[in-house]
């Protein structure tokens, strides 16, 4: 068996970014560290990547492992490198973020890990360089969300405008408004229109809505416009 010669294995790791939004706020979802150093602190999820697994397998493992959580939308977005990163060993980090709907899965959540919600405003210390991750990956959700509808993912199979506004208002972190945002909303062509009614939020209700994914490639040009000015959030 052939060995490179003069090369010290690293240790590669595997961290998740998991995102959740539950109706009104965009939240994330953190552990207390089992193990030294840094033992109880909050981290994100993770582990480390065995031989046999692809990253994207290692990922999967982790987070159903941590969390109970499977088949959730999840992105690899950068690999995270210098040599002091981690105090023990030498060890990269693959991050990926995941996109939840909280609602759904709030109870295969595991008590385990003491796994816990955080208003993104709210965020505790983070170990090591997680908080420099969790930055990176809002501004890498951010970007994605102007592009693409992925942000879908964090939504039930039924909402409402005033939801879906809201969700866009806690990843990009500012107001839009009321009106503009609808008429664009309603104007990509990505959303059927319900018969029932939302009314607890308000006495006249809103409208349910569910995607419309078998039109997306063709009205994709008209959702660029859902986000004004994204370049000022990257």
């Amino acid at each position: 068996m052939y060995k490179y010669t003069g090369e010290k294995g690293i240790l590669v790791a595997i961290d998740c970014i998991i995102f959740g939004f539950d109706g009104s706020d965009l939240k994330l979802l953190l552990v207390q560290r089992g193990i030294e150093p840094e033992i109880h602190k909050w981290s994100l999820m993770g582990g480390f990547l065995k031989h046999n697994e692809s990253p994207d397998d290692a990922a999967n493992r982790i987070l159903e492992q941590r969390t109970g959580l499977n088949n959730v939308y999840m992105d690899q977005f950068q690999v995270f490198g210098k040599p002091d990163r981690d105090p023990v060993e030498r060890v990269l980090s693959i991050a990926y973020f995941a996109l939840i709907d909280i609602h759904k899965y709030e109870k295969q959540i595991s008590d385990e890990y003491h796994a816990e919600w955080f208003p993104l405003d709210e965020m505790p210390s983070l170990i090591f360089d997680h908080s420099e991750m969790v930055k990176l990956a809002k501004r890498q959700l951010r970007y994605k969300a102007a592009l693409h509808p992925i942000l879908f993912q964090l939504l039930p199979e039924k909402f409402t405008i005033p939801q879906l506004q809201a969700l866009y208002e806690g990843v990009y972190q500012t107001t839009f408004d009321d009106r503009n945002f609808s008429r664009k909303l309603l104007s990509t062509g990505l959303l059927v229109k319900q018969a029932e009614k939302d009314k607890q939020s308000s006495k006249k209700g809103a409208f349910y809505y569910k995607l419309d994914q078998s039109h997306y490639l063709e009205n994709f040009e008209s959702f660029l416009n859902l986000v004004p000015n994204p370049d000022k959030f990257f």
